[in-house]
């Protein structure tokens, strides 16, 4: 008799252990999960890019993850100027943070007065050069 009570013990024992364990996994992913669209709605600053090189200077407001700056009209922000390549810059934001991008443009792409090569982050007040126009970054608040 008391061995078959100590093997419903067991199993019951089993059974509540693979249901703590469950119970915590699943506990896990919705946290995961909850965390997940909580970082998705933050949502992330717009940028203006304001050029400096017209009188009055002429700012633009971009509310997109991704500015894509050059002489193509498909670009976001076009430039009429035979110095500026037709895709010359990649503006994005990813890692919560505006990145600025040369795209193998033909006359370079300078923030603050240094060659940009790699992928580098962007700060509010940054001026930016493609070919030789100047351009003024800021940001907005986060929009969602």
């Amino acid at each position: 008799m008391t061995g078959v009570l100590v093997l419903i013990l067991r199993v019951l024992l089993a059974i509540a252990l693979y249901a703590f364990v469950f119970y915590v996994i699943y506990t896990i992913w919705q946290e995961l999960r909850t965390h997940g669209h909580l970082i998705r709605s933050r949502g992330f600053p717009s940028l203006t890019l304001t050029q400096l090189d017209n009188d009055p200077p002429s700012t633009q407001s971009f509310s997109v993850p991704e500015v894509i700056i050059g002489r193509d009209p498909n670009n976001q922000l076009t430039i009429a100027n035979e110095m500026v390549s037709a895709q010359h810059a990649r503006l994005s934001y990813h890692h919560n943070q505006w990145w600025v991008e040369d795209l193998h443009s033909t006359n370079g792409t300078f923030l603050n007065g240094e060659r940009v090569y790699t992928p580098t982050v962007l700060v509010a007040g940054d001026e930016l050069t493609c070919g030789k126009v100047n351009l003024e970054i800021s940001f907005n608040q986060k929009s969602s």
